[in-house]
């Protein structure tokens, strides 16, 4: 009994700690008694911090609190999203960028007042590092590619050299504005108005794309502003990052000028071999993944943000090498990854960089709410006024050059939204935290916080207004059937073989080239053998099915309440798709001739033995081409066997007629066939008073007739 009686005593003690209470001073401790097996009271070193009661309930929020934030921010941010698009008419004014940034500047003035200290801002290694790369990501996968690159000269005119228009005019009418208020403003140099004018250049693709897809404007005018934007900011990063280090120089001189546009140049070239290495490597890399097709999308995402990093760490452009990966591998990884695998990495893609969008308009409303801003009234409205007038002529004076070029005109209305749809964003405002600690800093956060509010706000909210006043060409809701996407690539192959005979290498004879090149090689190394899809009509079919798969994933059907008729159900539709599928590969493996101008010769020479057929034809022979053959019908309805075997030997027209007055006379179809390019056919009475030696040629002729049609359908 002794060796029990602490057993209530440890009772008592785990009742008091669940109690989140201390044991009292005069209770006997356990290890005053004897030593039970099993329990270890020896005297504990008090330098050690132990906890002396267990608890049932307890809080440690500095141990989750940077995930647990993250979170909150994400939810948020989402939360308003979804109310954005269940707020009745609001979508229809307002664009969503705008409503998120209400939000954060709600949030960011709640914080300010209940804690009277700045809200968290949005670092620029946050910004550039995880939440730019799914955005461009998104937007590089899925570029479309036949646009993009039909319109690629005048993308990146717009680019390299707008760009440079822009912050040279900007910077140099700032520097300008400077030394004409030389109370306020002389202490800003030549290189820090030419970095600002860097950064307010930028024309942010996730500003753009927020509300240019809710406008649906018309394919050519879309891939203009968002190629224009996405290569713009790689320009406008590089250039930043050149005056930056101008700025550490002690003296620019005109080699240092050399040097750094030469660096422009290699920033850019490095950016797109890395990504092309990396998006060859993700192509093959999805070759080998039939046998694990779930960890199929999980490569795209890898080498995609695996080339974005490389590039920053190699100080090319990470943009630029993100997108060249993207379109680079997304044709091969969809013929390699299983449907559901490419409907994974487009809704993963979409989500992702969805929530990116969201995270960084509400943080750019929070992180406007602060105590450093500077004003100034003549260096913020002349950054306002030289944002637009030198986008607006440089937009002008470069479409006046690249139309003379293009087949189809930029026209003016388009030119207009060009240039008014040049949207500030996150770009900008992340690159003005960067610049080193000087006087002016402040002014020029406020300055580039003002024109991103006036950007998105002003432009953004009117821009949709404008473009319905100015009747612009709006995009096809309708996708591409397969008969237009067969056409459209006759008519490919038509302009490069023309291209080809006169000798002009333009779009058409490189991207047949390179076509040709892709197929021979390049499919062959990167898609599996069991993906290989030989015949063009096929792929088509698989392509546009996956973009009608896509469109009705996007969008709920409607169905008729009115109509009999139900819906078919996924089982039936999937069942149909393959019927067409297997239906296609049947087709395609009929062993008919095909040709292509590459192949054109080797065809026509590959059956020697069979020989072409060359014989003059007369009059008489050339009319039995379009002979009417007549056939005698029975009683009962059914023809003639003998006529049915002629009418399948003779390639004739056939007309089968029960009237009993040609019945009687078969033979007077004879003469209307043989004189058939005649306008008028003689009548019956004509033909009663035909001569018998009139009867004798045309039954010679008939005969004649009859005989060529059996040679030309003997077998060779």
């Amino acid at each position: 009994m002794a060796a029990l009686w602490p057993v209530p005593l440890l009772i008592s003690q785990s009742l008091w700690a669940c109690l989140a209470l201390t044991l009292p001073d005069g209770y006997p401790e356990p290890h005053n008694g004897p030593p039970t097996a099993g329990f270890n009271y020896s005297h504990v070193d008090p330098s050690v911090d132990l906890p002396r009661a267990l608890r049932v309930f307890s809080l440690d929020y500095h141990h989750v609190q940077a995930p647990f934030e993250i979170v909150l921010w994400i939810m948020l941010a989402s939360l308003a999203k979804l109310g954005f698009h269940w707020s009745g008419r609001v979508p229809a004014i307002v664009p969503e960028s705008c409503v998120l940034i209400m939000v954060g500047l709600l949030v960011g003035g709640v914080i300010y007042g209940v804690r009277h200290s700045a809200p968290p801002t949005l670092s620029a290694d946050a910004f550039f590092l995880f939440l730019l790369p799914p955005i461009v990501l998104d937007a590089g996968y899925f570029l479309p590619g036949r646009l993009f690159f039909e319109n690629l000269g005048t993308i990146l005119w717009y680019a390299v050299l707008g760009t440079l228009w822009n912050v040279l005019g900007i910077g140099l009418s700032l520097y300008g504005v400077c030394l004409l208020a030389p109370s306020s403003l002389g202490d800003i140099s030549l290189l820090h108005c030419l970095l600002f004018g860097s950064l307010i250049a930028a024309v942010d693709p996730v500003a753009v794309l927020s509300v240019f897809q809710e406008m649906h404007v018309n394919e050519q005018l879309h891939i203009l502003v968002f190629g224009e934007s996405l290569l713009n900011d790689a320009v406008t990063v590089v250039l930043y990052k050149l005056f930056e280090s101008f700025l550490r120089l002690p003296s620019v001189t005109g080699l240092d000028v050399l040097v750094g546009g030469c660096r422009v140049v290699v920033v850019g070239l490095g950016g797109l071999f890395v990504g092309l290495f990396f998006g060859l490597v993700a192509a093959l890399t999805s070759r080998f993944t039939f046998r694990a097709q779930v960890i199929a999308p999980l490569f795209v995402f890898l080498y995609s943000y695996l080339s974005y990093l490389t590039s920053e760490m190699l100080h090319f452009s990470g943009i630029v090498a993100i997108v060249t990966c993207a379109v680079t591998m997304k044709q091969y990884v969809e013929a390699n990854v299983s449907e559901r695998s490419n409907t994974s990495i487009q809704y993963f893609l979409k989500m992702w960089s969805s929530v990116s969008e969201t995270l960084i308009f509400i943080f750019l409303g929070v992180s406007t709410i602060q105590d450093i801003h500077m004003w100034s009234w003549p260096f913020v409205c002349s950054t306002l006024l030289l944002c637009l007038v030198w986008r607006a002529t440089g937009v002008l004076l470069l479409t006046a050059v690249v139309n003379k070029l293009r087949r189809n005109a930029v026209t003016f209305r388009d030119q207009f939204i060009i240039a008014y749809g040049g949207l500030r964003g996150a770009i900008c405002f992340s690159l003005v935290f960067l610049i080193d600690d000087f006087p002016k800093k402040r002014l020029f956060i406020t300055t580039t916080i003002v024109v991103i509010l006036f950007t998105v706000f002003v432009q953004g909210m009117t821009i949709k207004p404008l473009v319905e006043l100015l009747d612009v060409k709006r995009k096809k809701r309708a996708l591409p059937t397969v008969s237009e996407e067969i056409h459209s690539r006759l008519l490919d192959h038509l302009l490069s073989g023309i291209e080809d005979v006169v000798g002009y290498w333009g779009q058409h004879y490189w991207k047949d080239r390179f076509e040709q090149f892709n197929k021979k090689y390049l499919r062959r190394f990167l898609i599996g053998e069991h993906h290989q899809t030989h015949s063009s009509i096929l792929r088509v079919y698989q392509e546009v099915e996956r973009r009608e798969q896509q469109g009705v994933e996007e969008t709920p059907p409607v169905v008729d309440a009115h109509s009999s008729s139900r819906p078919l159900l996924p089982e039936e539709m999937d069942s149909i798709r393959r019927i067409l599928s297997r239906n296609l590969q049947n087709f395609n493996n009929k062993q008919m001739p095909a040709y292509s101008r590459h192949t054109l010769h080797q065809d026509l020479t590959t059956d020697k033995t069979r020989k072409p057929l060359h014989r003059h034809q007369s009059l008489t022979e050339r009319c039995t081409y379009h002979t009417i053959t007549y056939c005698p019908q029975r009683a009962d309805g059914e023809f003639s066997k003998s006529c049915r075997g002629r009418a399948r030997l003779s390639r004739s027209h056939t007309v089968c007629s029960a009237s009993p007055r040609w019945s009687e006379r078969p033979d007077s179809l004879v003469p209307a066939a043989l004189n058939h390019t005649q306008p008028s056919y003689p009548g019956p009475a004509e033909e009663e008073q035909d001569s018998p030696q009139r009867r004798t040629q045309i039954e010679r002729a008939t005969k004649k007739q009859l005989s060529f049609i059996l040679e030309n359908e003997k077998p060779l």
